[in-house]
């Protein structure tokens, strides 16, 4: 297991004032819990780099005022606008006691349904579990090389041993998705519109019947012609 070593300095005032004035210095608070006692310390900013900023997951040796830790970082605080680390908790493990905390996902092999055009969707990056310290690694390792399009690996597949997988088992780790099918629209003016009443004068189109009331194209004018042959006789 990798693991960063940080020298931090004892805190003995925890004041809102001696904590501004710590992190104008270039420093962080911390405080490390799950031991006998609660530590309260500070240490450069530089020391946290590689435990902070990285995908990876790592433990911290941290020695304070000659005495040695062995934590996990459990919790940090960021500064809403500038986004720097206001505050970070750590976790002393012990051989005989549970941890709780979120481990980094990896992938590996290739998903059959990418070569049928899928697109891998990887849901969760990161997994909470409950574990002792001697069952502690550094990712979860998820293996999609059996995974076809529109298959999911879920939280409930996972199965390692001394590894409890605290997420809810329905969601799904990561998906390979269904590419989407784009459908033609069919041009307006080549639908043909079923029942329409042809203009005045008009010829209806061969096999279309008139609509009632109408008279057929030929026979307009023909009612009159026989009104005037009657007034002859």
């Amino acid at each position: 297991m990798k693991a960063i070593t940080i020298e931090g300095k004892i805190r003995s005032n925890v004041g809102k004032q001696n904590t501004q004035a710590l992190r104008k210095q270039g420093n962080i608070p911390c405080s490390i819990y799950g031991g006998t006692e609660n530590i309260n310390f500070y240490a450069p900013v530089n020391a946290f780099k590689e435990l902070v900023y990285t995908p990876e997951f790592y433990t911290a040796q941290i020695s304070v005022d000659g005495k040695q830790f062995n934590c996990v970082m459990q919790a940090i605080q960021f500064h809403p606008i500038s986004d720097d680390v206001l505050h970070i908790d750590f976790r002393e493990m012990h051989p005989d006691k549970k941890i709780v905390l979120e481990l980094p996902v990896k992938l590996e092999g290739v998903a059959p349904g990418v070569k049928e055009g899928g697109r891998i969707y990887q849901r969760m990056k990161k997994m909470k579990v409950r574990l002792l310290p001697k069952d502690l690694i550094e990712h979860i390792t998820v293996k999609i090389d059996h995974l076809e399009l529109g298959k999911s690996v879920r939280v409930s597949e996972m199965k390692l041993e001394g590894i409890e997988f605290l997420n809810a088992p329905h969601i799904p780790i990561v998906s390979v998705l269904i590419p989407r099918i784009e459908k033609e629209e069919t041009p307006a003016a080549a639908a043909a519109v079923e029942g329409a009443v042809p203009a005045e004068g008009a010829t209806p189109a061969a096999g279309t019947t008139p609509a009632a009331g109408a008279t057929p194209a030929g026979e307009k004018g023909a009612a009159p012609a026989e009104e005037k042959k009657k007034k002859k006789e």
